[in-house]
């Protein structure tokens, strides 16, 4: 089993964005919502706003059908413009969570 030590925690702990990855990133958004045929526009839209591209994003539905998990890669410029698209498609109707 792996275990950290409590100093290697707080430094882990008090690490930013920008020490840790190199701009323009290319950043994997997955987003759950309900089971709606135009969440997928919906997310895609965002996504376009945020960085306009070519999008292809890859989409699965729960067991019973009643969400969807839907993973886009968007291409961010810095740590503001990551919390931005954390924001901004957390506030998609219907969207349960943004990982």
């Amino acid at each position: 089993m792996f275990t950290l030590k409590p100093q290697r925690i707080q430094i882990m702990l008090n690490t930013t964005f920008d020490e840790v990855m190199e701009f323009p990133n290319s950043c994997p958004f997955k987003v759950i919502g309900d089971a709606d045929d135009t969440l997928i526009d919906r997310v895609v839209a965002v996504a376009q706003q945020l960085a306009p591209g070519d999008y292809a994003p890859t989409t699965k539905a729960s067991s019973k059908g009643s969400y969807y998990s839907i993973t886009i890669r968007i291409t961010v410029t810095s740590k503001e413009h990551i919390e931005r698209a954390y924001m901004e498609l957390a506030a998609i109707e219907g969207v349960k969570r943004v990982l």
